[in-house]
This record gives C-alpha cells, sequence and structure tokens, in this order.
C-alpha cells in the first residue's frame, strides 16, 4: 500500500503536512503511533516501509524477550551495514515495554542503526516510560470519518482479490452508509461487519445486499466509544459540566456512557482528581481526599465493580459544595510570574536570614510579618461550605483581607 491509497489521517498525510513530506523524502522519524483501535496505526507503519523502502522489523511489546529484542538490534545493524538504511522496528502495545526491554533497544536508537516506530491505544504521555517517549515524535491518530469508511467499504466490496467483489453481489449504497455510521470510526469494526453480512447473504444465495438484510443480520449497531473522538471529548464534557452544574443524575448518566463505551477507568478516576480540587477545592477538601481514594480503588478493583465506586464519587462531587478559589488563585500567580513580577525572598523568610519570628511560639500560632516583599493577593475565598470559615479566619487575622478582588 502507498500513500494514496491509505484512507484517513489527512492531519498527517494530507499534501504538504509534515509527516507525508517526510516520508516522500525517504525519512521516518522515531514515532509513537498513538490512536484507537482501527484507526490505521499498524496499516500506516507498513505504508511508511514501503514508501521509503526500508526492511520493517516487527516486535510484539507483550511477548517479545530481551534476548530476542537483541537478535532485532544485531539484525537491524546488519541490515544498515549491507542496504545503507536504517531498518524499521515496529513494536505493537509498546506501552507494555519494562525497562530491561527498553534499554535493549535504546543504544541503537540513538545511534541510528535502527527506526523505532511504536504504535498504543493507551495515551503515551501516560503509559509510556519518560526515557523512551524523549526519544520520540507523538502523532496522533484519530478515529476515521464515515466517508473514510465509505470508501474502504466500497474498495473491499470491489476488490477480487483482497475483498469481497469475488462474489459478485450488488451492495446498496444504504447499507455501505449505515455501516460507515456505525462503526465509530473503526475501519476493523466496519470491515468485519461487512465481511460477516456478505459471507451470510452469499450462504443465504441471494445476489443483493440490502439494509433490511443489515437490520436482520445485526439488530443492535456495535456500540463504539473512541477515546480520541470528538464525541469522546464532548461526552467527558457534558459529565465534568453535569458535575459542577450539581446534578447527580446527569454526572451517573455521562459516566455510564463512558464506562459502557469501555473508557479507561483510570482516565474517569483522573477527571474527577481534577475536579475534586478545580470546582470544589476549598468548600470541602475532603471531595479530594475521596477523588484520590476512588481513583486507588478502582486501580485495585477493576470493572465491573469498580461502576460503583466511580458512581458513588461522581454524585458526591455533584452534590458538594463548589469552588474554583484554589484554581483561580494559582493561575493568578503564574500570571505575575509571566509579567516578570519575580520578588526577592525577604531577608527574614531566608534559609541563614535573620529576624524570622516563629508562629507557633506565640498562643494564637499566628504572628505578624511579611511573607512577601511586596503584598499581593491571589486566594479570593468563596462563600461555600468550608471556605466561609477559611474566609472569616484570614479577615480576622490579616488587615484588609475581604472578598474584594
Amino acid at each position: 500500500m502507498n500513500l494514496e491509497e491509505f484512507v484517513g489521517q489527512n492531519h498527517l498525510l494530507g499534501e504538504g503536512r509534515p509527516l507525508r513530506r517526510l516520508l516522500e523524502a525517504g525519512q521516518v522519524p522515531n514515532c509513537i503511533l498513538y490512536g484507537p483501535p482501527g484507526s490505521g496505526k499498524t496499516t500506516l507503519v507498513r505504508v511508511m516501509a514501503n514508501v521509503t523502502g526500508r526492511k520493517l522489523l516487527e516486535v510484539n511489546a507483550v511477548t517479545t524477550k530481551v534476548a530476542q529484542l537483541r537478535e532485532v538490534v544485531d539484525l537491524a545493524r546488519n541490515l544498515k551495514k549491507n542496504v545503507g538504511k536504517s531498518a524499521i522496528v515496529f513494536v505493537d502495545e509498546i506501552y507494555h515495554f519494562n525497562k530491561q526491554q527498553q534499554n535493549a533497544l535504546l543504544p541503537a536508537v540513538e545511534r541510528g542503526d535502527l527506526i523505532l516506530v511504536g504504535t498504543t491505544t493507551e495515551n503515551p504521555y501516560f503509559e509510556i516510560n519518560k526515557t523512551l517517549l524523549s526519544r520520540a515524535l507523538v502523532f496522533e491518530l484519530k478515529p476515521l470519518m464515515p466517508e473514510d469508511l465509505e470508501r474502504l467499504l466500497k474498495r473491499a466490496a470491489q476488490d477480487k482479490k483482497r475483498g469481497m467483489g469475488m462474489f459478485d453481489l450488488k451492495v446498496e449504497d444504504e447499507v455501505i452508509s449505515f455501516i460507515a455510521q456505525t462503526s465509530g470510526g473503526d475501519a476493523r469494526q466496519a470491515l468485519l461487519r461487512f465481511e460477516s453480512i456478505v459471507l451470510a447473504i452469499v450462504a443465504s444465495g441471494k445476489i443483493t445486499v440490502t439494509l433490511q438484510d443489515i437490520v436482520e443480520l445485526s439488530p443492535k449497531s456495535i456500540q463504539r466509544y473512541d477515546k480520541s473522538s470528538d464525541q469522546h471529548y464532548d461526552i467527558v464534557s457534558a459529565f465534568i459540566k453535569s458535575m459542577r452544574g450539581s446534578d447527580p443524575d446527569a454526572a451517573v448518566y455521562w459516566l455510564a456512557r463512558m464506562l459502557a463505551g469501555g473508557e479507561d477507568v483510570r482516565f474517569i478516576a483522573r477527571r474527577m482528581l481534577i475536579f475534586a480540587s478545580e470546582d470544589v477545592g476549598l468548600a470541602d477538601p475532603f471531595a479530594l481526599v475521596l477523588a484520590n481514594a476512588t481513583a486507588s480503588a478502582v486501580d485495585h478493583v477493576g470493572l465491573p465493580e469498580a461502576r460503583i465506586i466511580l458512581s458513588q464519587c461522581a454524585i458526591y462531587l455533584a452534590c458538594a459544595e463548589k469552588s474554583n478559589s484554589a484554581y483561580k488563585a494559582i493561575d493568578l500567580a503564574l500570571n505575575e510570574i509571566e509579567k516578570g513580577d519575580l520578588q526577592e525572598v525577604p531577608l527574614h523568610l531566608k534559609s541563614h536570614g535573620e529576624g524570622y519570628i516563629y508562629p507557633h511560639d506565640d498562643p494564637r500560632h499566628w504572628v505578624f510579618q511579611k511573607y512577601m516583599t511586596t503584598f499581593k493577593r491571589f486566594y479570593f475565598p468563596g462563600d461555600q461550605g468550608r471556605e466561609r470559615v477559611i474566609s472569616k479566619k484570614l479577615q480576622q487575622l490579616w488587615k484588609g483581607y475581604s472578598q474584594k478582588k
């Protein structure tokens, strides 16, 4: 397969795009191809090898032992000496690589003895060792658009060697469109469904594949949930906004949509951890404790029971008092620093400074002293939940500490 035959991923392989220009120039960078199942990761690796005329050596990160990896490294080194081009070492599901496996490949990558291309369905920034990640570019593949899937299915319907064209069936346009629309951007799933339906029609002796056949042979459309698709981001957004809006029913519904679609429970737990500080914050400090406990619990328990733990946390966060003061405070402080406000540390606060007053020596466990050279406000407490108490205390301790920004 060449670049013209490859379907989808125009943001990477469209005319003039950097990756396409590299491949057309015969170059392949060390890279990680990250995307959902059926987005064309493995096919793209083979296109890379074909277009640039490089040998492709395939490795499975789960089953390949360190000794086998060293053999691959030696083979790649010899190929480069004999052919003059670095071979592509393709590592499927590269996030499974352990430290020993990485150590076996990294020196060869750094010397240019081989080109490392890995594929993963998991977010590489969370799942792949930083040492390996720092030596590779990350290209994110997106779920295929329905029009891309239609092109693939029509090609499969007509191809007599690699597709279903050998059966000489008439396939109605509605069939192609229906499968493309209901396969969730997954080319593998679309082709599998199409093949199954065609074989069933052939077995029945019919010569035309109709939309009714699809309904009868596949009464339920297969639910797909692509971790990088627009729908994914929309559902996550709805989940967060439902909790922020204190609607536990909506929060549980969108949580259920993510779980039914096969979303990684660790991803959901991470989003709730962020929400617990960003949106609940100091109005209910226990929210972060619960979210952290939830993240740990679902990692230990796993599905299906983890759904109950996630539900408990989502409902609690939705019903909790809300405050985004901590989120706003750190952004205000960072903004001041970006504008060039780099204050000197007051002398009495330096590690070997003089004049520091130890607050615990005072019966109130507080004394007035300066903690910035120039006082500036960043934290503005809300009036919800626990922050009412915090606000009152700060106003008692610090003159002029008011709610006004």
